[in-house]
């Protein structure tokens, strides 16, 4: 099974993080954001100790800290989010630089932050240590959905194809002197975005046919066989275990 060429988070290495098994990493990852989820949002001191465990991953994989703060940018919305809820969440209110604040709107917004956060630098250094392709491999591995595995598979395969052909609709619409400048003009897109979707629609029923005239039933074969040894699990799951006890501790102090 294949999956295309390297996604843009993938970051090229041949640490020990890389040479790991994807679906230990899958695992791991998602153990972790468990974890981080389930602890007590008050236990501040948890958190900082959260993100001196991604640090030392984020070291052992050799990711950069600009590579991992940069990516850290998607989560912007959550920020803006969380910055309006002292404002507007009620209860008990406290002074801070003039400013009248919810006390439980603060730490609501400490809670989106710090755990969203952590979600987001681990999902990162996932994506930053692991192919798309072994991702998918990985999420078979842990026996996720054939189907659910088969539309992530297509999605990436042909996501750059659709994309493509947007581009090209532009480029025939802006040769041909369109410039988008105002409501007027979203009719034109309109059509074009029908337009797009009769031919990715087309395009899948021509690879449909494809794939059935060549013995597909619903599966797709697997080429590659990933295992892991027991010392791989165990270095994988040090992240999420040592986490679990600062999780417990947490809630016991």
């Amino acid at each position: 099974m294949g999956a295309g060429h390297a996604h843009r988070l993938y970051r090229n290495g041949n640490s020990p993080v890389h040479a790991l098994p994807p679906h230990t990493k899958l695992a791991a990852a998602f153990a972790f954001v468990v974890v981080v989820v389930s602890t007590p949002r008050e236990a501040m001191w948890a958190f900082a100790l959260y993100a001196v465990l991604l640090g030392l991953v984020a070291r052992a994989a050799r990711v950069p800290a600009g590579f991992l703060l940069r990516r850290l940018l998607i989560e912007v919305p959550f920020v803006a989010f969380a910055v309006l809820m002292p404002f507007v969440a009620g209860g008990e209110r406290v002074e801070v630089l003039g400013l009248s604040l919810s006390t439980g709107g603060l730490w609501g917004a400490w809670n989106v932050l710090a755990k969203g956060t952590l979600g987001v630098a681990a999902s990162v250094l996932l994506a930053a240590t692991t192919e798309l392709r072994e991702l998918l491999l990985g999420l078979q591995r842990l026996r996720l959905p054939p189907l659910l595995v088969q539309i992530a598979s297509f999605m990436i395969r042909y996501g750059d194809l659709i994309t493509d052909e947007m581009r090209r609709m532009r480029i025939a619409r802006e040769s041909r002197g369109f410039e988008a400048r105002g409501i007027r003009h979203w009719g034109v897109l309109a059509k074009s975005a029908g337009a797009l979707f009769i031919r990715s629609y087309e395009r899948g029923e021509r690879v449909h046919l494809a794939m059935v005239s060549r013995g597909y039933a619903g599966s797709m074969p697997v080429i590659d066989e990933v295992t892991a040894s027991r010392a791989q699990w165990s270095y994988a799951l040090a992240l999420p275990l040592t986490a679990l006890v600062v999780c417990l501790l947490g809630w016991t102090l």
